[in-house]
């Protein structure tokens, strides 16, 4: 997921979701299957009727909520990310999956490709919210090319969950890697995506996400 948010996105992202950090997820998600966030959007999604036609993945990873989508009724998926471990992961993975020909491959930070990517039936971010220090760019662009659903997954505003989340941050800071995780309030999501148009169809929860799914009204 260069970016129009913050200066070094791109790099900050490409040195934290490195080779070997994607070559372990790809290897966990082969041996457990889905994550529980996107097994969350997966199944609210389905929920609320809206799956079905195409879909836009941002911050896409390996491709799981992707492929998931697409075994579940969505019928072809653009993959989005600033990471180019998970792109080369992601289609080599669609390519195990057969699958690869359903699905386009897009480098970069999404807030900044958003414009040449068409409309889709839904779009997703699975655990990308909380990679931007400014969400109100990533959620509008996705919202600029939802036709008729939104869903995404980010940490619950909460203060355990900030706890966590700067324990995180502060190994990073000891590690010298420059990539930070937020937590960002709620009440402001909710309201830029009601002002598109969007309601809220259901939400599920772990004690650190949220998942939730949108539909425009």
């Amino acid at each position: 997921m260069p970016s129009s948010c913050c200066s070094g996105f791109e790099r900050d992202v490409t040195r934290h979701f490195n080779v070997e950090k994607v070559a372990d997820e790809l290897k966990q998600y082969r041996e457990n299957g889905p994550g529980v966030t996107t097994r969350l959007l997966a199944e609210g999604i389905a929920q609320s009727g809206a799956l079905s036609g195409t879909l836009i993945d941002v911050g896409a990873g390996f491709g799981g909520l992707t492929l998931t989508l697409l075994e579940r009724g969505a019928s072809s998926a653009v993959e989005v990310d600033a990471s180019a471990a998970y792109i080369a992961a992601a289609r080599g993975e669609a390519e195990r999956q057969g699958r690869a020909g359903t699905i386009r491959f897009v480098h970069g930070d999404f807030v900044a490709a958003a414009s040449g990517i068409g409309a889709a039936r839904i779009v997703t971010l699975d655990r990308v919210v909380c990679c931007y220090p400014a969400f109100e760019p990533l959620i509008e662009a996705a919202l600029s090319r939802a036709e008729h659903c939104l869903a995404l997954s980010y940490p619950r505003d909460v203060w355990y969950v900030r706890a966590a989340m700067g324990l995180e941050n502060r190994q990073r800071w000891l590690k010298r890697n420059p990539f930070r995780a937020f937590v960002h309030p709620v009440d402001a999501i909710e309201d830029l995506i009601a002002r598109a148009g969007f309601r809220l169809a259901n939400r599920r929860e772990t004690w650190m996400w949220s998942a939730d799914v949108y539909t425009r009204e």
